[in-house]
């Protein structure tokens, strides 16, 4: 009878979780293994695919001076600030929201993941007002009058400026569903676990981070830092929605994101886009091990 019982369980889990395997093989599995194949043809969205062995792949490592110049280094700089950064402050801010009462915390808590939601409505209406390059941008209003400058500055076409503004834009709008999760596990802790610590000596509010706060909620600490590795990689659409353009004003905003939709949509190189995508999930995996590291089980 167990075993009759364990094997009708067993069937409707599996039933539960179809519908997702199959939406998930069609739509994630199934594109990333065309796009690994297609990596090794010569394809222009017309003429049937052409063998190129590793062709593209030498092409965009040692021949691509745009993509070696600008596009990985922006990528990784891009990623390196606001992947570390949003987490740290989506953290930050979810320990802060803990710590007062359930009313005020919904209300706070839906007002930060807000921008998370209309970071493209909010580029056309907000920033791109802010930072526009002509004396009635909200930036350079101020800074003319109290005579900081004497012309207006083009913010958004400016290779000195738009890579720290994209940085800005995304830190802003970076508490999406990870600061969520991590939100809810810190409320999930067992407040017996902070008494305990306390009469055993802890001291302060930083150590009862470090030696409670963190390690009680490692999996939702793991998933905040997968999407903050992943949001970071893919956040291309930030430079071409502010600068106007693809390729952004002399390659300052340029992301592998924007490099893929360069070759793929607008030169329709198909094969040489998908090489550079295999590149990016590449990267995005080989940081994600990292965090796994982290925040992973021993």
């Amino acid at each position: 009878m167990a075993a009759t019982a364990l094997s009708k369980n067993q069937k409707t889990a599996w039933g539960f979780l179809l519908p997702y395997l199959l939406l998930f093989g069609v739509f994630i599995i199934v594109p990333v293994l065309i796009a690994m194949l297609l990596s090794f043809f010569y394809f222009d969205a017309i003429q049937f695919p052409t063998w190129a062995g590793i062709s593209n792949y030498i092409t965009l490592l040692t021949q691509d001076e745009v993509f070696m110049q600008y596009v990985l280094p922006n990528t990784l700089r891009f990623a390196i600030v606001v992947g570390p950064g949003g987490y740290v402050i989506s953290f930050l801010v979810a320990w802060m929201l803990a710590q007062i009462p359930k009313g005020p915390r919904n209300i706070l808590a839906l007002i930060m993941y807000s921008p998370s939601m209309t970071a493209g409505v909010a580029m056309t209406v907000l920033w791109t007002i802010i930072f526009s390059g002509d004396a009635s941008g909200y930036l350079n209003s101020v800074l003319m009058r109290f005579n900081v400058i004497q012309q207006p500055i083009q913010f958004l076409q400016s290779p000195d400026y738009l890579m720290n503004i994209m940085i800005i834009v995304s830190l802003w709008s970076s508490m999406g569903v990870g600061f969520l999760a991590m939100l809810s596990g810190i409320l999930n802790i067992n407040p017996e676990l902070y008494e305990a610590a306390y009469i055993d000596g802890l001291s302060n509010r930083f150590q009862e981070i470090v030696y409670i706060t963190v390690p009680a909620m490692r999996p939702q600490m793991l998933f905040g830092a997968v999407m903050a590795v992943v949001n970071a990689f893919q956040s291309g659409y930030i430079g071409v929605a502010l600068s106007g353009s693809n390729p952004t004003p002399q390659y300052a905003g340029q992301l592998m994101v924007n490099h893929i939709e360069d070759y793929g949509f607008i030169r329709y190189e198909m094969g040489y886009a998908a090489g550079i995508s295999v590149l990016l999930l590449l990267l995005i995996y080989g940081f994600s091990r990292v965090a796994n590291k982290l925040f992973g089980p021993d």
